[in-house]
């Protein structure tokens, strides 16, 4: 299963009730939630620990740790 290689983010299961013509009659919808992975280039000059593991090198990271990325540049 794809998760995110620092953070170990992964997919999530969440359910939505529907409400059947205006009486309280619920069915859940159960469906997954997928977290946007993108494969990233961590670069040399970063010395958190981290990402110690994953520099100058490509990895599958959550938009959030990207995010944390370019603030540590």
């Amino acid at each position: 299963m794809k998760q995110c290689e620092i953070c170990a983010k992964k997919r999530n299961l969440a359910r939505r009730l529907n409400k059947l013509r205006g009486k309280y009659n619920p069915t859940s919808v159960k469906r997954k939630q997928k977290p946007n992975f993108q494969w990233a280039y961590i670069p040399v000059g970063i010395k958190k620990s981290l990402f110690k593991d994953f520099v100058g090198k490509r990895a599958l990271l959550c938009t959030k740790c990207i995010k944390a990325i370019g603030k540590l540049k």
